[in-house]
């Protein structure tokens, strides 16, 4: 909290001249406690002539007044803003700002969770997990169940979630960020794409074959009670952390919350279908917060954001980030430095085998308006599946007519209301 208030609250400190850029978030717990001495490093580097300015969306009387940086998942734009506004791509700022930066310094998969059809990087990826299955293995226990056994497919998560249930837990299973996992995840582990060409327009394809199964299996484990939709965002992560849910499928970064929350927690990868054609149940992807640049300001505060973000970007302080936060590490550098903490070396040798992967071919969607629109939408539609037993192939049908409507004539879309 010092150092909070050192951050927040000390403007007289510096001297009038002194250049400040804001950067917005919604971190609490370690995570916050991190990103504060982090900036308070750099501030203590600048001298007294500039100056990073941490502000807690959640307390903002104006979300309108944009800050200059702000570390968020694009679903969350209009929670912290009130709207969806323009952001810079980092690319261009780092260029522009004489900063050497590029694509390549990444793992292949972290770029590719950040970048635009073009290869160029949007945002900092400061906050990505991948997808994972997690299990208390108390609330097991106490049912009676072996707390090792091993979830590979979603048919070994729906027996065990009816296990679960039969024992007396009225919340087997619930999820947090619900389009990532639930449609993304699930395509591309299948092969799928998700976004192709109908001519030389975009469009988007979250209603293949098994993303029809895979939603119905969802909705029929609603009935059983077997599966709790809490929500499209981070909403099921609370009921996890309180011990409500047994099983969640979330974010990985999710565990060191877990830990600390003194749940005996297994992690496991994100189920698949093995009776889909070549399944790749390794083939999920990563995603998350990234720090992003609002677009609107001035060359000197933008000179200072791009400091920011070299800074950030040095082994030695994604070493500090990574370890407080179990996000994933953007670079080998960063690696090489976990190298002597107290993370096993099996882990970081699966991390970097895992981001090490070429992303060369990939159909993701990429932040901008087909994956806004994506997860907007899907989000309205799984909501008649659950409340209205709506089928899945129609709301899925909807979320697609829905998206490709908005994207073909993006300067002039307006809404399109559910049907």
């Amino acid at each position: 909290m010092k150092i909070l208030g050192t951050l927040l609250g000390c403007s007289m400190a510096f001297s009038a001249f002194a250049q400040d850029i804001s950067l917005r978030h919604d971190l609490d717990g370690k995570a916050l406690d991190t990103l504060a001495t982090l900036v308070l490093r750099f501030n203590d580097e600048q001298k007294g002539k500039a100056r990073v300015l941490l502000q807690d969306a959640r307390g903002i009387e104006n979300r309108q007044v944009l800050p200059h940086l702000a570390l968020l998942d694009p679903d969350d734009s209009m929670a912290f803003f009130g709207t969806r506004p323009r952001f810079r791509s980092l690319d261009d700022l780092m260029r522009k700002s004489g900063q050497k930066f590029s694509s390549a310094q990444f793992y292949p998969q972290v770029a590719d969770a950040v970048d635009d059809a073009s290869g160029h990087v949007q945002a900092l990826p400061l906050g990505l997990s991948l997808p994972v299955l997690f299990v208390n293995r108390a609330t097991l226990r106490s049912a009676g169940l072996d707390p090792e056994q091993s979830v590979k497919t979603w048919w070994d998560l729906q027996a065990l979630a009816g296990k679960i249930y039969d024992h007396g837990s009225k919340c087997p299973l619930t999820t947090a960020r619900f389009a990532w996992i639930h449609s993304e995840n699930v395509s591309t582990q299948a092969g799928e794409a998700m976004v192709g060409k109908l001519g030389k327009l975009d469009k988007v394809l979250a209603n293949s074959m098994v993303n029809v199964k895979h939603l119905a299996l969802l909705a029929s484990w609603q009935k059983s009670n077997y599966f709790h939709y809490s929500g499209p965002g981070r909403e099921g992560n609370r009921r996890f952390l309180s011990g409500e849910c047994a099983m969640l499928t979330g974010e990985s970064s999710l565990y060191a919350d877990a830990k600390r929350a003194g749940i005996d927690v297994a992690v496991s990868p994100l189920p698949y279908y093995d009776d889909v054609y070549a399944p790749r149940p390794n083939d999920v992807l990563p995603d998350g917060a990234g720090l992003w640049v609002l677009a609107g300001h001035d060359k000197n505060e933008y000179q200072l954001a791009a400091r920011f973000v070299a800074f950030l970007m040095r082994p030695e302080v994604q070493k500090i980030w990574v370890h407080a936060t179990s996000f994933l590490p953007m670079t080998a550098g960063a690696v090489t430095a976990l190298r002597d903490s107290d993370i096993p070396a099996a882990l970081l040798d699966a991390a970097e085998k895992r981001l090490s992967v070429s992303q060369k071919g990939s159909t993701r969607a990429n932040h901008g308006l087909i994956r806004d629109k994506l997860h907007e939408y899907l989000g309205e539609e799984v909501v008649f599946v659950w409340d209205n037993g709506r089928a899945a192939k129609e709301a899925l049908d909807n979320t697609v007519r829905r998206v490709n409507e908005a994207i073909a004539t993006p300067a002039t879309a307006v809404p399109v209301s559910p049907r």
